[in-house]
């Protein structure tokens, strides 16, 4: 009853996260201690005013949450009230954003200035910059790379996919297909997905290997509207941008149909985990759908990136049971844990979505692997960059590269296995 009571001053408003330069926003870092603490944090999450960037999972791992700053005094005031112990990460979100806007900015231009591409690896580029590098691969390489449209996005943006070949012509290889960016304030996993492209198609020769008997089919950006606001409006915005009761947007990677708003997904639209109305009431969510559709028979190996946690997941995120075929999709993880491992020392946690991170019904892999039947689906949380979404220029090139030495190894255990 405590507790309930306590919770309720906080829980009483709903509402979003306003659109705004985030000054005076802290970022804490809670160390949830036992059940009760956990079970606190798990219900405060459940509070749009508050945004979770993750969950407490082990004893000794921090829930990191993002506070605006009407809610401060109280949210401080109920831990202190419970003896949960925190830290403060990041005394003012916005003054910490707005210097990393600047030198994005800045490399940016720096970026356009030298090179020919429209894209680098020294700073995080806007939706019509990738979409703009994916046309001119297609250009510079026309007998091994294509483009096309797959579809469009609320706010009416193109969602282009890019197939790499080796340029034999048979048809009718086995596919690999990755994705990225459903979630939009994760910025180093469009980067991640850049550098794949970029290795597949323009160092083809070191990685001709990954493309005799396979085709790469990408899609480097499956929230474009949701990007670009966090570019325009709000760094933070993690949904898409389709109206939704009184707020706007849904949780893409809890809208696939299956398994549905079981478990993990917020019936409220204003909160970041909201599910839609309707399994792929997003027509991004619905781009994605096809294209896996599309591709059952052929599809081997679906891969999303998203940020952060140093994460390799695999079904299933409804449930803790996991697949007959687990074993596989652990043996291909595992290689690219190891691989990362052995290259620079990162450490990536690998198992079942709910076992080793939390439950989460409607996501894109076990679709993927439950109904368009990928035998092998991964989602690969990258690392955290400054208090988590917001890796500084420095860290791109390092974070992506190193990426890249695990997407390898498990595309070639895939190639392998299939």
């Amino acid at each position: 009853m405590l507790l309930k009571s306590c919770l309720l001053l906080i829980l009483c408003s709903v509402v979003a996260l306003s659109a705004n330069s985030y000054d005076g926003y802290k970022i804490y870092d809670i160390n949830a201690q036992n059940n009760f603490e956990k079970q606190l944090m798990l219900r405060l999450s459940q509070n749009a005013d508050f945004d979770f960037f993750d969950l407490p999972r082990a004893a000794d791992a921090a829930t990191r949450v993002m506070v605006q700053p009407k809610d401060q005094p109280s949210f401080e005031e109920l831990l202190r009230r419970f003896g949960v112990d925190y830290v403060v990460v990041d005394e003012n979100l916005g003054a910490t954003l707005e210097k990393e806007q600047l030198e994005n900015q800045s490399q940016r231009l720096m970026a356009q200035r030298g090179t020919s591409r429209s894209i680098s690896f020294t700073a995080f580029h806007r939706h019509a910059e990738i979409n703009a590098y994916l046309d001119e691969l297609a250009k510079a390489y026309p007998s091994r790379v294509t483009v096309q449209t797959a579809g469009k996005s609320y706010e009416n943006r193109d969602l282009k996919t890019i197939t790499i070949t080796n340029g034999d012509g048979r048809k009718g290889k086995n596919v690999i297909f990755l994705d990225a960016g459903i979630h939009a304030r994760e910025w180093i996993a469009h980067a991640g997905a850049l550098y794949v492209i970029y290795q597949l198609a323009e160092n083809f020769m070191v990685n001709a290997a990954l493309l005799k008997d396979y085709d790469w089919v990408i899609l480097p950006v499956v929230n474009p509207d949701g990007y670009e606001y966090t570019f325009s409006n709000s760094r933070m915005w993690r949904k898409t941008r389709k109206p939704a009761g009184s707020c706007t947007g849904t949780d893409g990677n809890r809208n696939f149909d299956f398994h549905w708003g079981e478990v993990g997904a917020s019936s409220l639209s204003c909160v970041d985990t909201y599910m839609g109305p309707t399994p792929f009431s997003e027509p991004e969510t619905q781009v994605v759908r096809d294209l896996l559709l599309g591709l059952t028979g052929r599809g081997k190996f679906y891969l999303t990136l998203h940020s952060y946690g140093n994460y390799l997941l695999y079904p299933w995120g409804w449930t803790s049971g996991l697949p007959q075929e687990w074993r596989s999709i652990d043996e291909v993880a595992q290689a690219g844990a190891a691989a990362i491992k052995k290259s620079t020392g990162t450490k990536y946690t690998v198992g079942s979505s709910t076992n080793v991170l939390y439950a989460a019904a409607g996501g894109s892999d076990d679709y993927a692997f439950g109904v368009a039947k990928f035998p092998i689906s991964i989602t690969m949380e990258l690392p955290a960059g400054g208090s988590g979404f917001n890796p500084t220029t420095e860290q791109i090139l390092p974070f992506v590269s190193e990426t890249w030495t695990g997407i390898r190894a498990m595309a070639e255990k895939v190639i392998e296995k299939y």
